[in-house]
């Protein structure tokens, strides 16, 4: 069994670390915002990650695969989102003109426009609003991910350690998903951190946020229009 377990992690490990929506959603945060709010859209994307496993072990995400009106309208609600991301990263007001986190910059919400603050106590102004906002992208764009479902229902099952019974194999894989998925998009995080004065500049700011822009409406676009 833990060679069966090895051997599924290497290939979830390398379906992890091909580039992908989480991975334009997290650079897209963390570049404009800093560390803190690119780790805090890894965990929601990981809570996402965990929506679907738990769906996926009681059943409910293979009669949304097997359903083809259910499967278009998630599909179409993502590859909307994807787009909305893509669309105000390209339009943000003063794109690229403002600071990283820790620098003066302001609180962004969870489609990454500007907000402003409105209290002075804990847990609420540009802080606190910035930390949901983060959260939430990464979550509803792997909510709005019907291709999770179809990833989990169609792959887990044939990567399940023998031995299990189905239901505690398949939930056990999508555990490892989750942790090797933190583990890559945090060091992800790591590194452009590292490069904050970098990317801190205007000029190469208002580039990213066209990359990134481009994109995250480019994967929009071909989740919509893809077969599965």
């Amino acid at each position: 069994m833990l060679t069966q377990l090895v051997a599924a992690s290497g290939v979830l490990a390398l379906l992890t670390v091909v580039p992908g929506p989480d991975m334009a959603i997290v650079t897209r945060r963390a570049v404009s915002r800093g560390r803190a709010d690119g780790l805090r859209t890894v965990g929601g994307i990981a809570a996402g990650l965990l929506l679907w496993g738990a769906l996926t072990v009681a059943g409910l995400a293979a009669l949304l695969a097997a359903s083809a009106e259910v499967y278009l309208v998630v599909k179409l609600a993502g590859a909307a989102y994807l787009c909305f991301l893509g669309v105000r990263s390209l339009h943000r007001p003063g794109a690229g003109g403002e600071p990283l986190e820790g620098t003066g910059d302001g609180a962004r919400d969870g489609a990454g426009a500007p907000v402003k603050a409105t209290g002075t106590g804990p847990g609420t102004g540009t802080a606190a609003t910035s930390a949901g906002g983060a959260w939430r992208t990464g979550l509803i764009a792997n909510a709005l991910n019907p291709k999770i479902a179809v990833f989990y229902t169609g792959l887990l099952p044939s990567l399940a350690p023998e031995g299990l019974p189905a239901a505690a194999g398949m939930a056990l894989l999508v555990l490892v998903h989750v942790v090797l998925t933190v583990a890559w998009l945090s060091t992800y995080v790591y590194v452009l951190s590292r490069a904050r004065r970098f990317f801190a500049r205007p000029r190469v700011r208002r580039t990213m946020d066209r990359v990134t822009g481009v994109v995250l409406i480019g994967f929009g676009v071909r989740v919509a229009t893809s077969a599965t």
